[in-house]
């Protein structure tokens, strides 16, 4: 007789998009089986067939109200190499700086507002003492951030003032007193302070992405050939207050952000000892950023069960899609040149759970040469250091020294924190070498922001994809031209990757993977659940987008032309 029994968290909250994720529990609470689903649809690409390739950059970033300037890279560049375009030295700088800024505060913001309450107890910070506090956070910096007893003391009087008045206001719905919370009440109280702080942090980085890109989160500064950002490059002002902002920001992730990360890494040894939130040890990166002569901020490689030192070149051929458990047609694994997205949805059971034997989710199942891959910053760092990166490999084995971690502790829930956290801090120091490149080219007389293309004279068909290391992962946008119009469209985003349902083989994914095994302390507060998912930072926006699946209209849009303007 079987006596296990099925929990659904539906929707998984502090996310972007929509996630439903279901597992199945043992009499010992331990999950055997898990299911996670993107409950809606995502049908950009079907939007931008027939229409203009130059055109597809600023569509493709509505992917997203998040990642709007990688899909507006990624969507520019596919068109780009479609047409053999090579971009000059100061665009791809531009787009480097903006890009690799909001790494940087996606990880911040990703820890602090999305992730950090699975394991800070904001009620116990009520009870923490000052003064053992701010010695608390010594231990872990030597100049710790904003580290005074008043500070301290204003930010425990302020959450206080949440909890005397009835309402935790935006740390509502937690389960406050969990037994699984490790971190002491003045190891909860020093998070609470950066996590305030780092709501100031994030603004200034948009401030810092704004300089060159326009505006966010929907920049305007890309288009196909190069950037429209030429002012800014010949203002020093302009160029300063970029680099003041990161300066500030910087500082935040060494006195703070990485002092924390180790705080949670002691704090939650034992969970990396036993190895929770460890999926398959499938790692993928396609590498990337360049910068001074020859250097590149990411390598590229392929691992397969945590071999680390069988690193396999990666092959953007490899990559395919199936939907034998998604609600599309076509389950056959395809190229993304090749890929459609045709719905075929099918109810749930009559009891709310999941079809768990058909299709059960709106996410593809992206596979690497038939197998499941892991990506984002834990690959990126897990490659870069077993590949020796000069600049990978020395921020590493500080953070390793440190936190007393081996290479693979890193494969785990607060691995995957600790990865993101030593990567926003490579980002946010590169940005210099960066900027000192585009500095040097504007000093000696090269100002070139567009290479010049007739598109009348391109090919009237091509094919070409814009692939890159983004915040969460790979990300490719795939684009097929014929007869100068886009004939066919597709963006393998890093949670169709991570967040994969099973394949035809009855494979897991990576967030399912990863679930297995984990033994709840109580099922009605499926914390550790919820931990697991986020240290991955779901972005199901990417994965998916609108349905009515009854058919029924939601709303008419209408584009006006230039003369009713």
């Amino acid at each position: 007789m079987n006596n296990n029994r099925k929990i659904v968290i539906d929707p998984v909250t502090r996310i972007e998009g929509h996630l439903r994720i279901e597992i199945e529990i043992d009499a010992n609470n331990m999950i055997r089986e898990a299911w996670v689903s993107g409950q809606l649809f995502r049908g950009i690409e079907t939007i931008l067939k027939g229409r203009d390739p130059r055109d597809a950059g600023l569509i493709a970033q509505r992917i997203c109200g998040v990642c709007t300037n990688v899909h507006y890279r990624a969507s520019i560049s596919s068109v780009e190499d479609a047409y053999g375009i090579t971009i000059p030295k100061n665009a791809e700088i531009i787009r480097n700086l903006v890009t690799l800024s909001l790494f940087v505060q996606d990880h911040i913001v990703h820890y602090y507002h999305l992730h950090s309450l699975d394991f800070v107890d904001i009620t116990s910070a009520l009870s923490a003492d000052c003064a053992t506090a701010e010695k608390e956070a010594e231990k872990f910096s030597a100049n710790p951030y904003h580290n005074s007893i008043p500070h301290l003391e204003y930010i425990k009087e302020k959450l206080s003032s949440y909890v005397k008045a009835g309402r935790l206001g935006l740390f509502a719905n937690g389960y406050w007193g969990h037994k699984s919370y490790q971190l002491s009440p003045e190891q909860n109280l020093i998070h609470m302070s950066h996590y305030l702080e780092a709501l100031n942090i994030q603004r200034e980085i948009s401030k810092a992405v704004a300089i060159f890109a326009g505006k966010t989160p929907h920049p305007q500064n890309l288009v196909v050939g190069g950037v429209t950002s030429v002012a800014e490059i010949l203002n020093p002002q302009r160029l300063n207050d970029f680099l003041f902002i990161i300066k500030e920001v910087r500082d935040f992730i060494e006195r703070a952000y990485i002092p924390d990360m180790l705080i949670l890494v002691n704090g939650y040894r034992d969970s990396i000892k036993s190895g929770e939130g460890r999926a398959s040890g499938n790692f993928m990166g396609c590498g990337g950023y360049r910068f001074g002569k020859q250097s590149v901020l990411f390598e590229s490689g392929v691992i397969h069960g945590h071999n680390f030192e069988n690193i396999a070149p990666f092959d953007a051929t490899k990559i395919t899609e199936e939907a034998s458990r998604s609600w599309y047609e076509k389950d056959a694994p395809l190229s993304p040149y090749e890929g459609e997205t045709i719905p075929f949805y099918t109810d749930l059971n009559e009891d709310g759970t999941l079809k768990s034997e058909g299709k059960y989710s709106w996410i593809k199942a992206p596979r690497y040469d038939g197998a499941v891959m892991e990506v984002g910053p834990l690959a990126r760092m897990i490659i870069g250091y077993s590949k020796h990166s000069h600049v990978i490999r020395p921020y590493m084995e500080r953070f390793m020294k440190s936190a007393q971690m081996e290479l693979i502790d890193f494969s785990t829930t607060i691995g995957r924190n600790a990865a993101r956290a030593v990567e926003a801090q490579i980002c946010c120091d590169y940005l210099f070498d960066m900027m000192s490149d585009l500095i040097e080219n504007v000093k000696y007389l090269d100002e070139t922001t567009w290479t010049k293309y007739i598109f009348e004279e391109m090919a009237s068909s091509a094919k070409g994809a814009g692939i890159f290391e983004v915040p969460r992962g790979v990300l490719g946008h795939f684009v097929r031209i014929d007869n100068a119009k886009i004939a066919n469209y597709q963006a393998v985003v890093p949670t169709t990757w991570n967040a994969s349902p099973k394949d035809a083989h009855n494979i897991r994914g990576a967030y399912e993977e990863s679930l297995i095994g984990i033994t709840l302390i109580d099922p009605e507060k499926p914390l550790e659940v919820l931990r697991v998912i986020h240290s991955f930072d779901p972005c199901l926006a990417c994965a998916v987008h609108v349905i009515d699946a009854t058919g029924k209209e939601l709303s008419q849009y209408k584009i006006m032309n230039e003369c009713s303007l």
